[in-house]
């Protein structure tokens, strides 16, 4: 395996939103730009991470009531908070796959068209794999024919 290089291993600038936003069309997904989204979703991982390690610890908490109604109350907020903790976990496979995207090269490049999925759309939700016509398309689709 060969030794990294001084350029390899040399520091990304990391870039501000509003950098990213002004950057011209040929610097699309650049070194910086997919620094900048890694990190983007190396933290959402890290803080989803952290609410299932809290939610864990919550639920173990035995909180002992004899009232049925507290009793009631208490399921609901667990549910409410497995429901919760159940869509974060979607999120994580996405996060992780955006993750792989960025790796071998295919983040920011929509699934369907191969076009570039822009990086307003990616700031707004990092984890898009479609551009938003493809997405717009693909909504119409299943409303007219269900999942």
């Amino acid at each position: 395996m060969a030794t990294k290089t001084a350029a390899a291993v040399k520091k990304i600038r990391e870039l501000s939103d509003e950098e990213i936003r002004k950057a011209p069309e040929k610097d699309y997904m650049n070194e910086a730009q997919l620094a900048y989204f890694k990190k983007q979703l190396v933290e959402l991982r890290d803080q989803l991470l952290q609410n299932a390690d809290d939610t864990g610890e919550h639920l173990r908490e035995n909180e002992v009531t004899t009232d049925p109604s507290d009793r009631a109350t208490l399921e609901e907020e667990y549910t409410l908070e497995l429901r919760t903790r159940d869509r974060e976990r979607k999120l994580l496979k996405k996060i992780e796959k955006s993750l792989r995207m960025i790796d071998d090269g295919s983040y920011g490049w929509c699934e369907e068209t191969g076009e570039p999925i822009g990086v307003a759309r990616l700031i707004a939700r990092p984890t898009a794999t479609l551009s938003l016509e493809a997405q717009e398309r693909r909504e119409r689709v299943q409303k007219l024919y269900g999942d």
